[in-house]
């Protein structure tokens, strides 16, 4: 059996929001599952010296009018967070949380928690990850103890810790048969190399 897609992303990445509405489906054309990752940027750039593009001069005006372009070459709704970037640790913890006992459920949270952040809502704070995930039918008790978790915490740096210890230094970033593909502008190349079974 085909080994499945690594998706790697950080929830204040408008480039891997813009990938998560594309990759599941990129995916299944070549008969393959994703196992959606995310991590926490902000730990991974002080090991390597990066910073959010939007904050770096002169390629930070750039990015803002890429991100809303390359949503809008995809035909992906897309509204800049204010502020940003913005905390994904909350979204993390509860997704999970959720990923230990129901991934399909976790899946579903990670899409409505992306798709808050890029339509303008918050999702940095325990409260707003509580309500979104209590609107798809989450016991939000439930989540507010799960976030809380040590399980939920610990977990969420250990996958951070993870990925850095492989590299993966950005969002989104993708693991392909063992074969690293860092970019939502990479997305042509997985499918090619799904198509052809590499070069």
């Amino acid at each position: 059996m085909p080994q499945p897609i690594e998706f790697f992303f950080d929830f204040s990445s408008p480039y891997g929001y813009i990938a998560s509405r594309l990759i599941d489906d990129l995916a299944a054309r070549h008969g393959r599952e994703v196992v959606w990752r995310p991590i926490l940027l902000g730990a991974i750039f002080k090991l390597t010296g990066s910073a959010p593009l939007t904050t770096i001069p002169m390629k930070g005006e750039y990015s803002k009018r890429d991100f809303a372009r390359t949503a809008r070459y995809h035909g992906i709704a897309f509204k800049m967070p204010d502020p940003f970037p913005f905390s994904g640790v909350q979204a993390n913890r509860a997704y999970y949380w959720l990923d230990s006992t129901d991934p399909k459920a976790a899946r579903g949270l990670a899409h409505a928690l992306y798709d808050a952040a890029f339509s303008g809502k918050d999702i940095a704070s325990p409260q707003a990850v509580i309500e979104i995930a209590g609107g798809l039918g989450i016991n939000r008790a439930a989540v507010t103890a799960g976030i809380a978790s040590p399980e939920a915490k610990e977990r969420t740096r250990a996958e951070s810790d993870a990925a850095a210890a492989r590299n993966i230094f950005g969002s989104p970033y993708f693991v392909v048969d063992g074969e690293p593909f860092w970019g939502s502008d990479r997305l042509d190349q997985i499918e090619k190399w799904l198509e052809t079974g590499g070069w």
